[in-house]
């Protein structure tokens, strides 16, 4: 299935026959260490996991089942309460030491190891981002399931689901303790607000992180993207655009403000460390022949660098401040225009290299499954984790998707058992498998 290449260092290079990195962005192969990839060859031979292996295969109706039932559940940002009930009930079902719901809506179970000691995380986001009444009745169409969010990340819960019912099954004791879940606030506006609960939590102590999103099983997100976010609200008195005219205007402030963020925003980014801006979203105004008294807009800025990301956010704060000023001098009459500044998104950066051994396992199990690893840089809940220095990887559950964030998104079972395999891999080898 592939070549190895053993350097002198005691790294190897591994060209499996497909890569399933399907993110934009910065890709880059992994140097696996030799140790790595032995760890997982031995641990694939393990009796226990050979047995695993082929219950995947048994489980799959099960599999599947789930995946559909939770897809038609509808978990719309910060309505993820009746997903989140459904997701606990089927993991009390399967059997774990305790099953809870947290304040903010993390579903949690945990799993004893027979040391304790250290605690793994893994878990899938519970929310989508599609609105309450969006119809996510799954269509069979062939081989190929469709329906909203499908595969961002309903999938990575019947992955989650899968994983542990093999444990029980096949009585696999752990020496960690593992803590399985299925979190809030992933999405848009969620701003990571469930896992940023589960690391501000002080009666849990998580050693390592793993999370499941996307598909495949090739791409490992080692590196968070950054962003900040916020909402402008230009407030003014409002009036005919005749009769009142010398009125401040909000509009032309927003204009002003986009006009001059974009200029500088343009220069500081074409040099440096990828960073990223744009105004997604503006509003406000009655009528064309109304000076409107509310102008609003949303912007995301974006980096890997925090110290970058922090330079653009001040452009952007000094282009507010400006378009706001520049407009009430200008005023012939009326009330000066107010600005509202309300940061709806902080995500913060950080990463773990290349060496951490649990990137490197992510990635020896990997290409033991026959995928190219690659390594890259996203948004996702290991944002957190990677932000406190704790070690934290993203990996894919398997199978072919597409159509992410629209109605039209849809799932293939294409070596979707891969993603169960991966995942079982990942996790034993993380928190040690007790023989």
């Amino acid at each position: 299935m592939y070549k190895i290449a053993v350097w002198l260092v005691g790294i190897v290079s591994l060209w499996p026959v497909q890569s399933s990195f399907g993110q934009a962005g910065k890709a880059e192969r992994v140097r696996l260490q030799k140790k790595y990839v032995d760890e997982i060859a031995t641990l694939a031979s393990h009796p226990k996991l050979l047995e695993a292996f082929t219950l995947i295969n048994d489980l799959e109706p099960e599999t599947r089942k789930e995946h559909i039932l939770l897809t038609e559940i509808p978990a719309p940002p910060f309505k993820e309460e009746k997903r989140a009930k459904k997701f606990a009930e089927l993991l009390q079902q399967i059997g774990v030491d305790r099953v809870w719901i947290d304040e903010v809506g993390n579903v949690l179970a945990l799993r004893k190891g027979v040391k304790g000691g250290k605690t793994v995380l893994v878990e899938a986001h519970l929310d989508t981002v599609f609105p309450e009444e969006t119809d996510v009745l799954v269509k069979v169409s062939g081989d190929t399931l469709k329906a909203p969010g499908i595969g961002d990340d309903t999938r990575g819960l019947a992955v989650l689901l899968a994983g542990l019912k093999i444990l029980n099954q096949l009585q696999i004791k752990t020496e960690a303790d593992i803590l399985w879940a299925g979190t809030v606030g992933e999405e848009g506006l969620g701003d990571l607000r469930g896992i940023k609960h589960l690391f501000n939590t002080p009666s849990l102590t998580i050693d390592s992180h793993i999370a499941l999103d996307g598909v495949g099983i090739g791409r490992i997100v080692n590196s968070a993207v950054g962003s900040i976010r916020y909402r402008i609200k230009f407030k003014g008195p409002g009036g005919h655009s005749f009769g009142a005219f010398g009125l401040a205007n909000p509009h032309h402030a927003l204009g002003r403000t986009i006009a001059e963020f974009v200029e500088k925003a343009d220069e500081y980014t074409r040099t440096g460390e990828k960073t990223t801006y744009n105004i997604g979203v503006i509003g406000g105004g009655t009528s064309v022949n109304a000076i409107p008294y509310e102008s609003w807009l949303e912007v995301d800025m974006r980096s890997e660098n925090a110290s970058r990301l922090a330079g653009l956010e001040r452009l952007f704060l000094n282009a507010v401040e400006s378009g706001l000023q520049r407009e009430n001098e200008i005023r012939k009459m009326g009330e000066e225009l107010t600005a509202e500044i309300i940061k709806v998104g902080d995500r913060p950066s950080g990463s773990i290299p290349e060496s951490a051994p649990l990137v490197q396992r992510a990635a020896a199990s990997a290409a033991h499954l026959g995928t190219v690893p690659m390594l890259g840089a996203s948004s996702t809940n290991s944002n957190t984790p990677l932000s406190l220095g704790i070690p934290s990887v993203t990996i894919g559950s398997g199978g072919n998707a597409g159509g992410a964030h629209s109605l039209d998104e849809w799932w293939i079972n294409e070596n979707g058992h891969l993603g169960i395999q991966h995942l079982l891999l990942v996790l034993l080898a993380e928190s040690g498998i007790k023989e």
